[in-house]
């Protein structure tokens, strides 16, 4: 597994999952379980640095490729 999101990327991808698990707590229901989700994959994504849809996709936000 190689690295495919820059720094960039992976500061916007924590501030959506934060904005995300915020709209959660706020919201709850079937929409708040949607958000929760949305937040664990943009967390685990940034944490970890790579994204599977960007593979598929050839997208490399890295600027070096590893």
């Amino acid at each position: 597994m190689t690295t495919n999101v820059g720094t960039v990327d992976r500061v916007i991808r924590l501030v959506v999952a934060v904005l995300a698990v915020i709209g959660a707590l706020s919201i709850g229901g079937g929409l708040g379980i949607v958000l929760w989700i949305v937040a664990a994959v943009m967390a685990l994504t940034a944490a970890v640095g790579f994204c599977p849809p960007y593979r598929l996709l050839g997208i490399n936000t890295c600027g070096v490729r590893r």
